[in-house]
């Protein structure tokens, strides 16, 4: 019997940001999360907010993928996303909830993967990282 994972996939600003600009990457991987049941696309609403203040209109594009789940900011997630902002002071509030994101759970006892143009933020976090090309 073969048994079969799910994967999942958090992107942050920079990898929604890549997307909305056609990246091949990170379309790629939306595409074979419409194929597939078993890949998971995530985009924290923070990574989107971000992303929308740099590129108007990414975030009615990245909102009508139907493979494409915005990952809400709940009280956990804003206790969590706030507290690791004030304790690291450089990281951004997009990053800061993409790892919450990421970060092993209930439904992901291993994380995610982030997908993003900037491993180095993530680096120390136990996180692993797909690095965007460009």
């Amino acid at each position: 019997m073969r048994f079969v994972v799910s994967r999942g996939v958090v992107f942050d600003e920079t990898a929604a940001l890549a997307l909305g600009a056609g990246n091949a990457r990170a379309s790629r991987l939306v595409v074979e999360a419409e194929k597939s049941p078993l890949l998971h696309v995530y985009v924290p609403a923070l990574c989107l907010a971000v992303a929308e203040t740099e590129r108007p209109g990414v975030a009615e594009h990245l909102g009508s993928l139907e493979s494409v789940e915005v990952s809400e900011l709940d009280f956990a997630a804003s206790a969590a996303v706030g507290k690791r902002v004030r304790a690291v002071g450089g990281d951004s509030w997009g990053a800061a909830h993409a790892l919450y994101v990421a970060m092993p759970s209930v439904d992901w006892p291993k994380g995610c993967a982030v997908l993003t143009r900037h491993p180095d933020r993530y680096q120390g976090t136990g996180i692993r990282t797909v690095p965007l090309d460009g």
